[in-house]
């Protein structure tokens, strides 16, 4: 990722560094997942590997690059641990909001930091409430700026930050996000993540008391949703990078399973029939399905990925902004459906013994199943079918 190198230099500069990043952190996937603690030397790795300023404008100092190479790089790093390749996910929505909406003195302070290596971790959705739009921390005037009051959770990659955007609500009502170090007087950084799967991720909560905050560190985050906007999109498909990742890791782990320790039936041995499990025609009728269901999971990955990189991140109009909605979409819903499939039936294939603990193939499905109720789904396919259907174009929101 030289700078001033070509895109397409770029791009495979990218890949090469995540294929790198991930060899190095696969093996250890299994025990970060069962100790569920911060992976530190991991995410420092990360951070030093030129990966956070991936999609950072040319002009701000990155390698200007876009949503084709950010689905490969997490694809592949989530291959190896789908926990580690969400912590950055919040970090990439951070940065594309401040292309679009940031203000040059924003981007002066902020992104530089990006380049070196710091991460920005969006801290947005809360407990409690009517709904999980339903905010209560308040950015409140004071006599020297503002004031940051209130309790997120779900906060992905807090812990190890740079920087935090926080979502809250000004004194009209407005969301807005409010850029303030990790480290400022009044923040508070739980490690109360308890979710059964993506455990390394530590998404716990993040409360700000009386957290002091610049009036230029004030970003008007309700105005991108006043226009055509992509960002939702854009996120959105990390996450179905994420997915197809935690398929693809799941389908490499029962191949090796079945090739070098599961036992073909009896039944089958006995009529002469095989002398291994890979051998097993039902073993390979289902491996041969789940092998098609993901790589078709990461081909409509790239596919919308490249629809998104030819829209950019303002689209032209609402059309451009809703067909790059609905191609995400499609992703997402299929790549989740195929994570939870093939780490459930990855059991099927490698019979009893792939359900001892020691071997950690349950962390698939924990992290499949914990990742894909993100957002529904469901909720996806009905947009979806209303575009295909009636030319219904989905909401201008941030989760589609």
């Amino acid at each position: 990722m030289t700078p001033g190198s070509s895109p397409s230099a770029a791009h495979a500069d990218a890949v090469a560094a995540a294929e790198a990043f991930a060899a190095s952190v696969r093996a250890g996937a299994a025990q970060r997942d069962q100790a569920g603690a911060v992976p530190y030397a991991e995410l420092a790795a990360f951070d030093s590997s030129g990966l956070p300023a991936v999609t950072v404008p040319v002009t701000d100092g990155g390698a200007g690059l876009g949503p084709r190479t950010l689905a490969e790089v997490t694809r592949i790093i989530a291959a190896a641990d789908p926990a580690l390749a969400q912590i950055p996910q919040g970090h990439y929505l951070a940065v594309d909001i401040l292309g679009l909406i940031g203000t040059p003195e924003q981007r002066e302070r902020i992104l530089p930091a990006v380049v070196s290596g710091g991460r920005i971790a969006p801290v947005l959705a809360e407990r409690g409430g009517h709904h999980a739009q339903d905010l209560k921390t308040r950015l409140i005037p004071d006599t020297t700026g503002w004031r940051l009051e209130g309790t997120k959770y779900y906060c992905t990659g807090a812990i190890t930050s740079r920087w935090l955007a926080a979502s809250a609500l000004d004194p009209d009502d407005r969301v807005v996000l409010a850029f303030v170090e990790r480290d400022a007087p009044g923040v508070f950084v739980d490690e109360d993540w308890a979710a059964m799967g993506q455990r390394a991720t530590v998404s716990g909560t993040t409360t700000f008391d009386g957290v002091r905050v610049e009036d230029t560190l004030v970003a008007p985050y309700w105005s991108v949703f006043t226009r055509p906007q992509l960002l939702g999109a854009r996120a959105q498909l990390v996450h179905a990078a994420i997915e197809a990742g935690i398929a693809q890791g799941a389908l490499a782990d029962a191949r090796e399973f079945v090739r070098t320790r599961s036992r073909p039936f009896f039944e089958a041995v006995r009529a002469g029939q095989v002398s291994t499990a890979a051998d097993d025609p039902h073993t390979r009728w289902r491996f041969g399905r789940l092998a098609t269901h993901t790589r078709a999971a990461v081909e409509l990955l790239r596919w919308a990925a490249g629809v998104l990189d030819e829209l950019g991140l303002d689209p032209a109009n609402p059309e451009a902004a809703a067909r790059g909605s609905i191609a995400v979409a499609q992703a997402k819903t299929f790549a989740s459906d195929t994570a939870v499939d093939v780490a459930s039936q990855l059991f099927p294939l490698t019979g009893a013994s792939g359900t001892d603990r020691r071997f950690a193939l349950d962390r698939h499905w924990r992290n499949a199943r914990t990742h894909s109720v993100h957002d529904p789904v469901d909720w996806k396919y009905h947009h979806i079918g209303a575009w295909e259907l009636a030319d219904v174009p989905p909401p201008n929101h941030a989760q589609i």
